[in-house]
Parts: structure tokens; sequence; C-alpha cells
């Protein structure tokens, strides 16, 4: 999970072959600062791709008073039916998984035990974001 800007806030770590949508509660509570409280001059949002685009994810984020922004199935290829000149967005956290894959042990999981992995990771995405904040160049 990351902000607008691409600074990683939170990660969860699972097989490969689970479902990201089923993560979606924990990647939330794996937040480590305290959200502020939602307010309806300030309502928090969470954007998500079609993949989230199911009615548990919908449910589990207004429980947790978040407002979801998911683009429903075929609504982008509607779109783009419709405007050809308009390009498809990149999300802000495909970016974080390309500045992820930089590092040789992320990008070849080396690592046997999954708190070392987590360890890495953790100090992979720590070092991302120094690098965002300008404190490392």
């Amino acid at each position: 999970m990351t902000d607008t800007a691409g600074i990683p806030v939170g990660v969860v770590i699972d097989g490969a072959n689970r479902n990201d949508c089923k993560l979606a509660e924990a990647t939330i509570q794996s937040i480590p600062i305290p959200r502020p409280a939602p307010t309806p001059q300030q309502p928090q949002g969470v954007c998500l791709d079609k993949a989230y685009d199911h009615a548990f994810v919908r449910e589990v984020l207004v429980n947790l008073d978040l407002t979801p922004h998911i683009r429903s199935r075929g609504e982008e290829a509607k779109d783009l039916k419709d405007d050809p000149e308009k390009r498809a967005r990149r999300w802000v956290v495909e970016r974080i998984h390309s500045w992820i894959n930089r590092y040789r042990s992320m990008l070849v999981r080396w690592s046997k035990k999954t708190e070392n992995h987590e360890a890495l990771l953790k100090f992979t995405l720590a070092l991302i974001t120094w690098q965002q904040l300008g404190v490392l160049e």
C-alpha cells in the first residue's frame, strides 16, 4: 500500500498464489501509524484496481471508515473504446514494485524463512522511502 506520492505505508506478505483482494484488510491494518479520524469534510479514500471489485472488499473498506474508489470490470476498456485518445493510467503502486525489483534479494527470493524475507522487504521499503524524501541520494 502506498500514498499518492508512491511512498510505502503498509505491507503484507503471503504466497504468490493468494489473491490480492483477500489481503485488503490485512494490508490496511499493517499501516504502522494511526490514521486520523475521517470527517465528512475530509473523508479518507482508497483507490484500487478492478482486481478488488468485490462486495466483501467494499464492505471491509466501509467498516474501516474508508471511501472505496474501485474501477469496475470493463470500465477502463469502455472508456478507451469511447475515447481512443485517452491513455491508460499507471497505478502508483506499480511504480513501487519496479523500485523493489532493483534490489537483487527482492527480485529473486533467496531467504527461506518468511521472517527474513519480510525484514529484507521492510528494509528495502525504508531505503526507497528515504530516497523519495531526499534523505539518501
